[in-house]
């Protein structure tokens, strides 16, 4: 999948990604809301890259994890992750990181936005869901500005969806 808008070039996440990428995961505030911690290693993420699909979209059960790219100078600001979901070829689960500093720009929004409308207009999504920890406020005000609706709250988080 290779998407471009106004201000970001969207493809799968390569070797030349790795420092930055692992660099802004070791955060404290960024791996606060994840499934990592801050001792996310250069290591982890070789092996990442390495597991990528290599079609346009991952295969059920599987995830691809695209680099956000500023136009301007090329530099990684984030990345979005697609998961196939195993029981239904028509639905993915999507999530989101930014670089710390890139945060608050808007390119949350621009890229995720993208990857959404790529999905639903391109690869036959009918539906689009996403997972995050109940106290990460930024993240539901961006599911929410991308038209993602919440549709469960429990224990293990808030659970956001998209149907066309």
């Amino acid at each position: 999948m290779r998407l471009g808008t106004r201000r970001l070039r969207i493809s799968p996440l390569g070797s030349d990604d790795l420092a930055a990428f692992v660099a802004y995961r070791r955060e404290p505030e960024v791996a606060r809301y994840q499934s990592w911690d801050t001792g996310y290693s250069l290591a982890d993420g070789a092996l990442l890259v390495a597991e990528q699909p290599t079609g346009e979209l991952p295969a059920a059960g599987e995830w691809l994890q695209l680099a956000l790219h500023a136009t301007e100078d090329g530099r990684l600001v984030g990345d979005v992750a697609v998961h196939r979901l195993a029981d239904r070829d028509d639905a993915f689960e999507l999530g989101v990181t930014l670089a710390p500093a890139e945060q608050g720009r808007g390119f949350a929004t621009e890229g995720l936005g993208a990857v959404v409308d790529a999905l639903f207009a391109s690869h036959g999504a009918r539906e689009v869901i996403a997972e995050c920890d109940p106290a990460n406020a930024a993240v539901q005000a961006l599911l929410e500005r991308i038209g993602m609706r919440r549709i469960a709250r429990d224990a293990a988080g808030d659970r956001y969806a998209l149907r066309r």
